[in-house]
């Protein structure tokens, strides 16, 4: 049964429309699979802020029980992405700028530091390795894939936060990484010209990186925190 679940877990969450790109799973369990199918839809805006979704609906939509499901919900409930609502399901939490705002001033008082340190510490020709997750980054920008993008983007600062060597700051920072990409309450619309413009501050962190210039990483850094996406 669970094999059987896994399988119908990996697809997307369906709607209505068009059937979204099919992601690759990141996990092995049932719960697993289906919290990164949901972090994917809240990140993507398939889940719309302030509507109720019962777990045996989506459970139903991706073709498992609906324990799994509500056992990610409540995590994600944990998390602040939603909030239960008692005998009807679970409601997607409504976002502010200010939580945004809030989510953004945390992020640099976090990271700053760190890259200001690993620019110091990273000898030049490793920063090398990492253009090719810029890259993928700025790929999907052009695309308009904003699904894509918020993966790849994850990717490139847990990549480059991995090099100090602290998985708890990874762990803390990806957690909040993550909140900084739920949708907001107002259903702001994400441009592609603002995706492009993040995944060129990408690039443009990685040469100021690769010259050691602590001014220019530090500014592209609190730039890229700024909460447009």
């Amino acid at each position: 049964m669970e094999q059987s679940e896994a399988q119908a877990a990996t697809g997307p969450l369906p709607s209505c429309g068009a059937p979204a790109p099919r992601r690759s799973p990141r996990r092995h369990s049932v719960r697993g699979q289906i919290l990164d199918a949901l972090r994917d839809a809240l990140a993507g805006g398939e889940l719309t802020p302030g509507e109720v979704y019962s777990a045996p609906v989506l459970a139903e939509r991706f073709g498992v029980s609906p324990t799994p499901v509500r056992e990610a919900m409540q995590q994600l409930a944990g998390e602040g992405a939603v909030e239960v609502v008692p005998n009807r399901g679970f409601r997607v939490a409504r976002r502010s700028e200010r939580e945004l705002a809030e989510l953004a001033e945390v992020r640099a008082l976090l990271e700053v530091p760190v890259m200001l340190s690993l620019a110091e510490a990273i000898a030049p020709e490793r920063w090398a390795g990492l253009r090719p997750f810029a890259e993928a980054t700025a790929a999907a920008a052009v695309r308009g894939d904003r699904a894509a993008y918020l993966e790849s983007d994850r990717t490139f600062h847990q990549t480059v936060l991995g090099l100090a060597g602290n998985q708890q700051l990874v762990i803390v920072a990806d957690d909040l990484h993550r909140r900084a990409q739920w949708p907001m309450a107002c259903g702001r619309v994400t441009r592609t010209a603002d995706l492009v413009a993040d995944a060129e501050e990408h690039m443009a962190l990685l040469d100021a990186l690769v010259a050691r210039d602590l001014d220019t990483v530090e500014s592209l850094t609190r730039a890229h925190f700024a909460p447009t996406v």
